[in-house]
């Protein structure tokens, strides 16, 4: 592929510079902005995440604040999942969806108080969609994008890790809540989440002067842990079914066929957007659905495009993302199959770049 050429458009982040001297060697461009890809190589970076720690540069992860009295309102026009029981000191995974029930975003809310959250998003532009219903419902409500990057800190010694540089108080934070911890006298917001199933945090760095000496911090802290600087690994979330905005799921998709009805209340959840529509789609079920596909054969190639999924002759589904799995000896995949195949075992045909494949449906993911 072609270089791109780097402008303000393509935002640098708070902790580029660390990223730069790591020897990062492949970016991908994220809510307009660089994400990291790849470090030593996709494989090597996928064992050394599972066996020890890595820090994340996820800046991608572009905060949408909403602040004033109808905060809460809006967040739950937003999303079809029952935000009323959620407090401040939580993180809730929200599908976001328009009128049609169709996914706009799969964020994480940040409850920080009944009046201020922060809606962590992925791959959209959903600040527009947000104030346009600000200022259409006339809500008292700001929503911009305030000046905070997160950084992750993920792999099996993640707790480790941050104890050095926040205190052993990190370790007290449950799974999707979060804790306001200090560093070098600056107040930040430290959740346990993260984009893998290998455990770790997420930090909130407001401002960019903090980015790169907590970067230094953590790596400091990190040499006897051979902690590295790493990223959102493709095989790993493929194996742990970490969907992809835009890959795996598109507005196209309702929450309920992206395998996130578990998410959805959409009885009680009063005032969201798309509840009429996935009312429906909740009552009939969805005709085709996320699942994870074996695929036969060596290692398949980039998935750079949807492949088709075949039986016969007939079309029955894509596959959006794929690897090889050095860990379960296969290629992994993630498809939106038609629910006449989408049982356990069914066999079926993907048409990759490297010819037709043979492959498997199984009901769950391999992590």
């Amino acid at each position: 592929m072609a270089l791109i050429s780097p402008s303000r458009r393509l935002r640098r982040t708070p902790f580029s510079d660390g990223v730069e001297a790591a020897g990062v060697k492949a970016y991908t461009v994220y809510n307009h902005m660089l994400l990291p890809t790849v470090f030593r190589s996709v494989e090597e970076d996928y064992h050394h995440l599972k066996q020890a720690v890595q820090v994340w540069d996820v800046a991608c992860e572009r905060q949408v604040e909403l602040r004033g009295p109808d905060a809460g309102r809006l967040v739950q026009l937003l999303t079809p999942r029952d935000l009323r029981s959620m407090l401040p000191g939580q993180c809730f995974y929200v599908p976001i969806v328009d009128e049609t029930g169709g996914m706009l975003n799969d964020p994480v809310a940040v409850k920080l108080a009944n009046d201020r959250w922060w809606i962590s998003i992925a791959d959209s532009d959903l600040l527009y969609w947000i104030k346009g219903l600000a200022y259409g419902y006339r809500l008292d409500v700001l929503v911009d994008e305030p000046d905070v990057s997160p950084l992750a800190v993920q792999g099996p010694r993640a707790d480790d890790l941050m104890a050095a540089v926040f205190g052993d108080a990190v370790r007290d934070i449950r799974f999707f809540r979060f804790a306001h911890l200090d560093f070098q006298g600056h107040d930040m917001v430290v959740a346990r989440s993260g984009y893998s199933k290998q455990g770790g945090f997420e930090i909130y760095v407001e401002g960019e002067e903090l980015g790169m000496p907590l970067w230094n911090a953590l790596m400091e802290a990190g040499k006897s842990m051979d902690v590295h600087a790493g990223c959102p690994n493709l095989i790993e979330r493929i194996e742990g079914g970490l969907l992809s905005y835009g890959n795996d799921m598109t507005d196209d998709n309702t929450p309920h066929e992206c395998g996130l009805g578990k998410f959805c209340n959409t009885q009680t959840a009063i005032g969201c957007i798309g509840r009429d529509a996935l009312l429906r789609v909740a009552k009939e079920g969805p005709v085709k659905q996320i699942r994870a596909l074996e695929i036969d054969g060596p290692a398949v190639p980039g998935c750079d495009r949807w492949w088709l999924v075949k039986h016969g002759a007939k079309t029955v589904g894509r596959v959006s993302s794929a690897a090889w799995s050095p860990d379960f000896k296969t290629n992994v995949a993630i498809g939106m199959v038609r629910m006449t195949h989408w049982d356990e075992g069914t066999e079926l045909t993907v048409e990759t770049p490297a010819g037709p494949r043979q492959a498997k449906v199984h009901e769950n993911f391999w992590a």
